[in-house]
């Protein structure tokens, strides 16, 4: 699970914030912006928010998750493919 590693208030933001972007850039840092002590915002960096957004999208895909599951059970149950029997090697 994603974890916030830093809050920082609203009005620090605001005179920060081409630092606070500086240090998110790239990162797999989540910061949040607080108003009143209370997080109201996140912010991400562009690669993480993408992440985000495709793993959204493979959630919401049916035959995606089904496939997904299946193979969650057969790990579980030790039953694995050999490479080679997958890819014709």
């Amino acid at each position: 699970m994603m974890k916030i590693q830093d809050y920082i208030p609203v009005t620090k933001a605001k005179a920060a914030f081409l630092d606070i972007i500086r240090k998110i850039e790239g990162s797999e840092d989540a910061i949040a912006i607080t108003k009143n002590g209370v997080p109201e915002a996140v912010l991400l960096s562009m690669k993480k928010f993408e992440g985000l957004l495709e793993t959204l999208e493979i959630l919401s895909d049916e035959k995606s998750m089904k496939s997904i599951r299946k193979s969650i059970k057969e790990a579980q149950k030790d039953k694995w493919v050999d490479f080679d029997e997958v890819f014709g090697e």
